[in-house]
């Protein structure tokens, strides 16, 4: 019998083998550890020993928010109920509850920091989902609430979102984007200044809107051409998020529609049974008026 004998060399993590899992990306510390020890150790050694505290930019910058008591989306949707205090039309509910949940992830983000475009995304958003509710002093309170379960003041909002369009009145798409590159004066120019020399700056849906309600401002076609051109080239930002949030934007304004003649359509048929019941109603008047003229003589008959 032929034996077949197979040797099996030792790797010595001293030498200067590399293990695989290093091809992966890992720190140069990370891989000296791994070198001189088990994988434990070297997880131990690049770990940071408490939240907050790892050796890095964004952690000098936020760590002291480690562990911080953030509110929750149930808690931004009890303050939202118990400011608007009356139940919301059913057709509304679901896009009312996804505004507050969307809103509040994006405000406790520690990044977040409020500013005019974002200001006019928030009142454009806000203004379009609800311009045919049925109850517009309602509609009113709904926005106020919103604003509200964030901790921010609606008339704020608002004033800070007309510096926004009142400058952008009478400019073109290129002024926009001279502005957006941190050029000149203005809430825009200040407010693209302020984002590239963050280089954690938050970008969220209601600054993606706001961009949109400044290119219909100034004349120009929403569009991703435009978008990935302000936001990517011009704010050298990236702006893939933003062209999709235009994508949905264009895609809620398609629904909106359909809403809008969905409750045009209910309207009618409404006006149209109440019609019907006013009708049904002085026929029968007639009818009880005919019988008692019929009565009446019947009885002057008699005498």
């Amino acid at each position: 019998m032929t034996i077949l004998l197979l040797a099996v060399a030792k790797i010595n993590l001293s030498s200067s083998f590399v293990p695989p899992i290093a091809k992966f990306g890992l720190s140069k510390g990370f891989r000296a550890d791994m070198a001189t020890g088990s994988l434990e150790e070297a997880t131990a050694a690049q770990a940071p020993s408490e939240a907050g505290k790892a050796d890095h930019p964004f952690a000098k910058r936020f760590g002291h928010l480690a562990n911080a008591d953030v509110p929750t989306v149930s808690d931004a949707m009890a303050i939202f109920t118990d400011a608007i205090g009356g139940p919301i039309n059913t057709l509304y509910r679901n896009s009312m509850s996804d505004l507050v949940a969307t809103t509040h992830l994006s405000v406790v983000d520690a990044r977040f920091k409020i500013d005019p475009v974002w200001s006019l995304g928030f009142k454009t958003t806000t203004d379009i989902i609800l311009k045919n509710y049925p109850e517009q002093d309602f509609a009113q309170t709904m926005v106020e609430g919103l604003a509200k379960s964030v901790g921010l003041e609606y008339s704020t909002i608002v004033k800070d979102a007309n510096l926004v369009t009142d400058w952008a009145a009478g400019k073109s798409a290129e002024d926009v984007a001279s502005a957006l590159r941190g050029e000149g004066d203005g809430p825009i120019g200040d407010v693209a200044k302020a984002a590239k020399d963050d280089e954690y700056w938050l970008y969220t849906k209601n600054f993606g809107i706001g961009l949109v309600k400044v290119m219909e401002v100034v004349g120009t076609e929403p569009s991703n051409d435009v978008m990935k051109k302000w936001v990517g080239t011009d704010m050298g930002k990236a702006s893939l998020k933003a062209e999709q949030d235009l994508d949905q934007w264009n895609g809620l304004n398609s629904k909106l529609a359909m809403m809008e003649t969905l409750m045009k359509e209910i309207e009618i048929r409404e006006k149209k049974k109440m019609a019907e019941r006013l009708e049904e109603k002085a026929a029968a008047a007639i009818k009880r008026a005919e019988r008692q003229t019929e009565i009446d003589k019947a009885m002057e008959g008699a005498d």
